[in-house]
Formats: C-alpha cells, structure tokens, sequence
C-alpha cells in the first residue's frame, strides 16, 4: 500500500521538504569539504537568522554555520565524514536525523540532528551526541 503525499502546508512547506533539508544539513552543509558548494547550500537552506545549538554552545546566522562546518571538516581525517544513521523523521514544520561520523564503518561519534523549518528554511538546529 503506497503513502499519500500530505497536501502543502501554509508557506509550501511539506513533510518531503523537511527530509530533504535535513538531508541538505548533514551532506551539503557538514559533510561538504568544497567551500563554494557548501557555501552556496548554506544560502539556499537556512534563514538569514539561523541559531545553531549544540554541546559547544550557540552560534546564530549564516556565517557562523559556515564556521562551525569549516572547522569541523578541517579537523576531521581525510576519511572521515557523515553517514545517516537511521530514518529520517519529519513533521510539518519539524525533522529529526541520526547520524554518525568518523571514518567508513567506525564512526568516533553519533548524534541527531533536531531542526525546525520556517518559510522552507532551517530556523533552528539542535544537535545531540550520544552519550
């Protein structure tokens, strides 16, 4: 028995369009070690106000993802990257990811990714690591 797709919700928004931006999130954004590409994902995918929240603290705005991303990428090992770890949950204006990262087949870290979308952008992003 195939799902029906659920109608837009106000502002275009639909579930498939979440998954899609948490997908962006982690391969686009965080896994992408191409500063041009990963740059433009940024402007396509968060709003200008974005606040990003994770074990470190919070950075809010476009350049710090851009920062926190860059950052990450440089100080991880050349094998080392992103894999989804799990579905990809979403809502009508929430989603939820798990992933995991390090190198192919031993991941040194996993967490989830928790965003909220606001006119078909990210507006906010909570990350977890396990513990």
């Amino acid at each position: 028995m195939a799902l029906k797709t659920p109608p837009p919700l106000p502002g275009g928004i639909t579930m498939h369009s979440v998954t899609d931006l948490l997908a962006a999130n982690l391969h686009e954004v965080f896994g992408n070690r191409d500063p041009v590409s990963r740059r433009a994902a940024i402007d396509r995918i968060y709003t200008e106000d974005v606040v990003f929240t994770d074990p470190e603290g919070v950075t809010t705005g476009r350049d710090a993802i851009e920062d926190k991303a860059a950052a990450l990428l440089a100080d991880a090992p050349a094998d080392g990257g992103f894999t989804e770890d799990g579905h990809r949950y979403a809502g009508p204006q929430h989603g939820a990811l798990a992933w995991a990262f390090g190198p192919p087949g031993a991941p040194a870290v996993r967490g989830i990714d928790v965003i909220t979308v606001r006119d078909g952008r990210i507006a906010t992003i909570l990350t977890l690591f396990t513990a």
